[in-house]
């Protein structure tokens, strides 16, 4: 970050709101901020959405509060009641009822498509028992929250040195200052369950906040740190999935793919995300194929089903009693063959309906379908 970037208040610097590190969609400048302004960037975070239904004016009864949906650091995010008198857009700096004090975000929704997105993430929090916007955000309110922002890095790397002296099985990935800076949200990664009692009183004792520890999986350790995928982009869970779904071993074995954790596990050590993206034109392609557990009868020998080439329509086939030459048959052949061995008739030979011939070599480089087990996700 370069020196004029930052603000000094006493001894500590303090990020604009134009800085990268806030990671939190802002795009104005800290001495350039007036409450009510919009600060949200469309190209900021993953977590920012379009409003659809920003012109439809829904009919609300008199007196019901509105709802805004507000965003924190990272894909932290939360529905708040406001008065209709406070006319709330997107894009604005709110402060907002916390457990105690209060914290700042960013307004991403109003109106009816927040209550769409409640309903979409089953939000069962009753009416009455919603928090609720405070204000728009003073200048004070982003001078504090803004000065709590600049501690988070330093916070997290004494933590981990805390963490590790009191030898602690855990692995410290984000920090997330409240916006009073009261309070801080420690995210961590662990096998197991893990003994933090003392590591939370010396952290109250070093940073004078309260301290909330928070285990995350690492699956969502590597959305909140990010990084490259083997296909030399920005990870899928970095930039844009906001929503994990379950990866399973069907999943590649569908594909065809070689059981080969290292090339099938992500940078979170399980099965990418990715794998799931052409799963269903696979499953739909593969409606045309024929059951490939069914044999192939001929006068001089039975054949087995040896792989699928998906795309070009084709099912390659060995005789039992030779598994490494196998043969490739285009679909409609391995049907015709079928239909005859329903008949009680028996081709002559494989070879009269191969396109081209090959030796089989083992892809799988000695691992298994277990081994990839141990890399599943489930949601």
């Amino acid at each position: 970050m370069s020196e004029e970037q930052y603000h000094t208040y006493g001894n500590e610097p303090k990020p604009s709101l134009k800085d990268p590190v806030f990671n939190r969609g802002c795009c104005k400048m800290r001495g350039e901020y007036t409450p009510g302004q919009t600060v949200l960037n469309p190209r900021g975070c993953k977590m920012n959405e379009f409003n659809w239904m920003k012109d439809f004016e829904g009919e609300t009864p008199e007196g019901t509060p509105l709802i805004a949906e507000v965003r924190f650091k990272n894909d932290h995010k939360d529905f708040y009641t406001y008065p209709a008198e406070l006319e709330l857009h997107e894009g604005e700096l709110v402060a907002v009822e916390a457990a105690i004090g209060h914290d700042i975000g960013i307004v991403t929704l109003t109106g009816a498509l927040a209550v769409r997105q409640m309903k979409r993430k089953r939000y069962r929090t009753p009416l009455e028992e919603m928090k609720k916007v405070y204000r728009r955000a003073r200048q004070n309110d982003v001078e504090k929250w803004l000065s709590a922002i600049a501690l988070e890095d330093s916070t997290l790397y004494r933590t981990r040195t805390i963490a590790e002296n009191l030898g602690l099985e855990m692995k410290l990935n984000d920090i997330e200052y409240q916006g009073d800076k009261t309070k801080a949200i420690f995210y961590y990664t662990a096998d197991g369950r893990v003994d933090f009692r003392e590591l939370i009183k010396k952290l109250a004792e070093e940073f004078h906040v309260r301290v909330e520890m928070r285990q995350i999986g690492v699956r969502q350790e590597s959305a909140k740190l990010g990084g490259l995928g083997s296909c030399g982009r920005e990870l899928c869970c970095a930039s844009w999935i906001s929503e994990f779904q379950s990866v399973t071993t069907t999943v590649a074995r569908v594909q065809q793919l070689s059981p080969n954790p290292q090339k099938l596990a992500g940078q979170c050590g399980k099965l990418k995300c990715c794998l799931n993206y052409e799963y269903d034109a696979y499953v739909e392609a593969l409606k045309e194929f024929p059951d490939s557990n069914i044999s192939l009868k001929f006068k001089n020998g039975d054949a087995v089903h040896q792989k699928n080439d998906v795309f070009k329509g084709i099912m390659w086939y060995s005789y039992t009693t030779d598994r490494n030459n196998i043969m490739a048959i285009p679909v409609d052949k391995v049907k015709e063959i079928i239909e005859k061995n329903k008949k009680g008739e028996k081709p002559e030979k494989l070879e009269d309906y191969a396109i081209t011939m090959e030796q089989h070599t083992n892809t799988n480089e000695g691992y298994s379908e277990g081994d990839l087990k141990k890399l599943e996700v489930r949601n």
